[in-house]
């Protein structure tokens, strides 16, 4: 398994929006699913992982007056229900993924067989999951909301050098966040720093879906995530989290960003065929400006340039002159279109050119 395994991959993240209920979860899963295939996208449902028991240190559970801790204990899900979880959403043909946020979730990572880890922004320098993590060999997608320069460099290093497949996630990890705090020019900067990763953008705004995945995809982001929720059943939806008509919204976004960007921004376009017919319109051709004779070398005093360009005609882009241009195979009367026919030229032995040269203008 390689890096293009995060390509084009959008992440769903449930988080605890299941709210510790599996039917909600599974309502969750299938109508996202439904959205991803309406769109055609490559798309992972997303879990959080947590051995509560272990997580919550024993003298702190049940505690309702720490908001993490009551978050946590509230949404709790078996690991069989988790199973079940895992299971809709690979037959909803979408890719299963977690964020493990202790070691024992990590096993059960391995165990419910997931193509890819998420490391939350919240433990990308927490070493011990960390090690736990790069155990598995499984490709790794990491936020780096809070991570300092140090420990980005510190963090990659510790990836590459272990041979694990890894994204990084451009993420500001407030919850919500305005849209003026995107730092969306981030992603340049971690391309520039980390060439050989793949960049993606977690976002956590809430005005907009469809302006920073078009930016972002544009900067040259090829992952995204966002946390995905459903209104139907009373309960209350967090600011950062989306609905799936929104979600929607934004994968037509990305769409309409890929057609607009068009080729891969390591090579040449080519030319549309009706840009280039576009444009011989307005090129000049070379006319002769006197008669011209058998065996003459062309010199700037015996030709103009014109529009209309001819069939068959040579342009100012192909006009050679001095010692190296061209010498007349045959007369031309003043005023008369300066063909490929009529000139020793360099062109007149490029087959390709010539068919073009014939095929152009008027």
């Amino acid at each position: 398994m390689n890096a293009n395994i995060f390509d084009d991959l959008f992440v769903l993240e449930m988080a605890s929006n299941h709210q510790g209920n599996l039917e909600r979860g599974l309502a969750i899963v299938d109508q996202y699913a439904k959205i991803v295939r309406f769109n055609n996208v490559r798309a992972a449902i997303k879990l959080q992982f947590r051995d509560l028991d272990n997580f919550v240190h024993k003298d702190f559970i049940g505690r309702e007056d720490i908001r993490y801790v009551k978050r946590v204990s509230d949404t709790k899900l078996s690991k069989d229900e988790f199973a079940t979880l895992v299971e809709a959403i690979v037959r909803s043909g979408c890719i299963p993924m977690a964020t493990p946020f202790d070691e024992k979730s990590v096993d059960w990572c391995v165990e419910f067989n997931m193509p890819i880890i998420k490391v939350a922004s919240a433990d990308n320098n927490d070493w011990l999951l960390l090690e736990k993590i790069a155990s598995t060999r499984k490709p790794v997608i990491v936020s780096l909301g809070g991570l300092s320069q140090k420990d980005n460099d510190d963090l990659v290093t510790f990836f590459e050098n272990r041979s694990i497949p890894l994204a990084l996630n451009h993420c500001v990890a407030a919850y919500p966040h305005e849209d003026a705090e995107a730092e969306l020019n981030q992603v340049d900067f971690l391309r520039q720093r980390y060439p050989n990763h793949v960049i993606g953008y977690s976002c956590h705004e809430y005005h907009d879906w469809t302006s920073s995945v078009q930016i972002a995809y544009a900067k040259g982001a090829r992952t995204f995530e966002r946390h995905v929720d459903i209104d139907t059943d009373g309960f209350k939806v967090a600011t950062y989290s989306s609905l799936p008509h929104q979600i929607d919204t934004w994968f037509k976004s990305w769409h309409k960003a890929r057609e607009m960007c068009g080729n891969p921004g390591t090579q040449r376009r080519a030319p549309l065929a009706r840009e280039t017919a576009y444009l011989d319109s307005y090129i000049r051709g070379v006319y002769a400006k006197h008669d011209l004779q058998k065996g003459q070398l062309l010199t700037e005093d015996d030709v103009y340039l014109s529009i209309p360009l001819q069939k068959g005609q040579i342009s100012s882009r192909e006009l050679m002159l001095g010692k190296f241009g061209h010498r007349m195979l045959d007369a031309c009367k003043k005023d008369a279109a300066l063909t490929i026919d009529v000139l020793d030229t360099p062109y007149a032995n490029n087959e390709a050119l010539k068919k073009s040269i014939y095929e152009r203008g008027l």
